[in-house]
């Protein structure tokens, strides 16, 4: 398995959190909105100008800033 951060999983590519490299109340969000280890996550769209881009977490889609998709560590 090859590991990235987020904002760089291309679109309709699968991939699985791994670490969220974040402390404090971006990381406390994070794990509110159900990014935690092992969870399935899937870019589906991205804005005109890039950023945010919306992601598929659990069911529900979810956009994410590119400084907060950076934060996280995926495995493809």
């Amino acid at each position: 398995m090859v590991k990235t951060h987020l904002d760089n999983l291309p679109l309709g590519t699968y991939g699985k959190v791994e670490v969220l490299n974040c402390k404090g109340a971006i990381r406390r969000r994070l794990l509110n909105l159900g990014i935690v280890k092992g969870t399935p996550i899937v870019p589906i769209l991205k804005s005109p100008s890039g950023d945010p881009t919306a992601f598929i977490i659990r069911g529900s889609v979810i956009a994410l800033r590119k400084e907060d998709a950076n934060l996280i560590v995926v495995n493809v």
